[in-house]
């Protein structure tokens, strides 16, 4: 049976602060797809864009930010990818919305795409379209293209005034597109005074990012971090040394740094990448190299300077799955159907001898679960979470903050835990899109429970809402996680001492293989895993 699907000359059609855009109707929904927010010249702050005259098309998703490497097909299975033409001038975003009334006042939903501060984009993963949620939650739903790596983050402040928050500039992209959000919106049924900022991996660190930039005080009101930004950046590393070096690769003098705004952007990252080799950089993922440094714009972590006043006023959420990475990784020989002794003997050796003290712990926390898995654990984003709550409680907010864990075991493969990623079909309302988040009987309750607590979150700055056990704030006495599984329940103190044991008898954090950036000097790029 046909859909209803409207698009004419005039219809729908919205006025902005800088002119008319048409999208299309299709059922219930509104789409506008590639609306410019902001334009910026390179490591620049960003400016509004120049208003036109009559109507622009909004029916094409805007060009996403150029990335260095060539992705190579993985794991696609889990979590599925969409890939666009890239543009550094792409600050563009999408909106769902079931209304163009201005007195509409829905709740906004703002998501920022994962990959760090270096990759990815707002329709990189299938999961990302917001149709499905706006329609569940009756929600305006915006997603977010912004500069990223070299272009979003690199520090040109030492050649000149121009570029004083050039390694911020990825974020101010965020921070304008909040006020175009926040000057806009209500003409798309939203209301510009109740935002809530989300976001996964990357996306959540650019939210708690944002928590600690003043300029973005006032332009959202709830923030929820998913596997992502609760950890540290200490961001002290000196940019400048890298940048005279890539001047070296490109044949520049010192004195000829505009230059580099206008190299075409494979050239630049490739005389980066040059330039880190010699300057003896961890290549992968340039950990110290890509994120927002404090400099005055952006004040830095709460572990540096504190949380912000703002911060301890805004509702909050963070939360993690239940193996991140390490789901990738496997067990190796020994399943689920592998012999009582022989997962025994691999849980022990795996922590070293440890393993009936791990076991016990494991068992606590998540009870049934296949003693395997607790050799899967994610060591990286629980912990931050739990310091970070930790931290806010004590630091007197006047808001309160949840947690969550999505601690499901997947019915792939013999038994997949919750990857990175595998909670954003269900936050999104989006498990019709991605065939792997699919358990018949589970599936369908798992997501009204995330998405229904996502909507309820953004409506009141509280999580909780009929389709599922109550949820507590994290406090200092009673710190709850809701570990979201097949049977849904509130958890104190879920796992605190089960990671601290884990991290001291397992092995080091693996380094993740395949992700850093080409050879600069190779004739051609190479490929790397795309595993966000």
């Amino acid at each position: 049976m046909a859909r209803k699907f409207v698009c004419t000359q005039d219809y729908p059609v919205v006025d902005t602060a800088a002119g008319k855009i048409r999208g299309f109707q299709l059922d219930s929904v509104f789409t506008f797809h590639g609306i410019q927010y902001a334009d910026a010249e390179r490591f620049q702050m960003p400016h509004p864009v120049e208003s036109w005259e009559g109507e622009k098309d909004a029916a094409n998703y805007g060009p996403v930010c150029p990335t260095f490497g060539n992705p190579i097909p993985n794991g696609e299975l889990l979590i599925p990818h969409r890939f666009w033409p890239e543009n550094e001038h792409c600050q563009y975003l999408n909106i769902w919305t079931q209304s163009l009334d201005r007195t509409g006042k829905k709740p906004v939903l703002v998501w920022f795409h994962g990959g760090g501060f270096a990759d990815g984009s707002s329709i990189e993963q299938v999961a990302y379209e917001g149709d499905e949620l706006c329609k569940f939650g009756d929600v305006v739903v915006v997603t977010v293209n912004h500069r990223l790596n070299i272009l979003g983050f690199l520090d040109m402040s030492s050649f000149g005034k121009k570029y004083e928050n050039s390694v911020n500039a990825g974020l101010a992209d965020l921070v304008a597109a909040l006020q175009w959000i926040h000057d806009n919106i209500a003409a798309f049924g939203g209301d510009p005074d109740n935002v809530t900022i989300f976001g996964q991996s990357g996306g959540g660190g650019k939210v708690y990012a944002l928590l600690q930039t003043p300029a973005a005080d006032g332009l959202y009101h709830r923030a929820f971090m998913m596997s992502g930004g609760c950890g540290v950046h200490d961001g002290k590393i000196d940019h400048r040394p890298f940048i005279l070096e890539m001047l070296k690769n490109l044949g520049c003098q010192e004195n000829e740094y505009e230059k580099l705004e206008k190299v075409p952007y494979s050239l630049l990252m490739k005389a980066f990448n040059k330039a880190s080799r010699k300057l003896n950089v961890p290549m992968a993922w340039h950990p110290v190299m890509w994120h927002p440094v404090a400099n005055g714009w952006y004040l830095g972590t709460p572990f540096e300077s504190g949380f912000t006043e703002y911060a301890k006023k805004v509702p909050t959420i963070a939360s993690s799955v239940m193996s991140e990475f390490a789901a990738f990784g496997g067990t190796g020989s020994v399943g689920p159907d592998s012999p009582a002794a022989e997962k025994e003997a691999f849980v022990d050796a795996y922590y070293g001898g440890h393993g009936k003290e791990i076991t016990a712990l494991f068992e606590k926390a998540y009870p049934g679960k296949e003693i395997l898995v607790s050799t899967q654990l994610d060591f990286a984003h629980r912990q931050s979470i739990i310091r970070y709550m930790d931290a806010r409680t004590a630091c007197g907010a006047s808001a309160p903050a949840y947690t969550y864990q999505l601690g499901l075991v997947f019915d792939i493969h013999g038994g997949t835990p919750a990857w990175h990623c595998s909670d954003i079909p269900f936050v999104f309302h989006n498990t019709c899109r991605v065939g792997s988040a699919n358990i018949e009987g589970v599936s369908d309750v798992i997501e009204g429970q995330m998405a229904g607590a996502l909507v309820a979150f953004a409506r009141t700055g509280n999580p909780n809402h009929p389709g599922m056990p109550e949820w507590k704030p994290y406090t200092t006495e009673e710190p709850v996680t809701m570990v979201f599984d097949r049977t849904t329940a509130a958890q104190v103190d879920l796992d605190r001492e089960l990671l601290a044991k884990a991290v001291e008898y397992g092995p080091e954090w693996p380094a993740f293989k395949g992700l850093e950036p080409p050879k600069s000097d190779d004739t051609e790029e190479n490929g790397r895993d795309w595993l966000y």
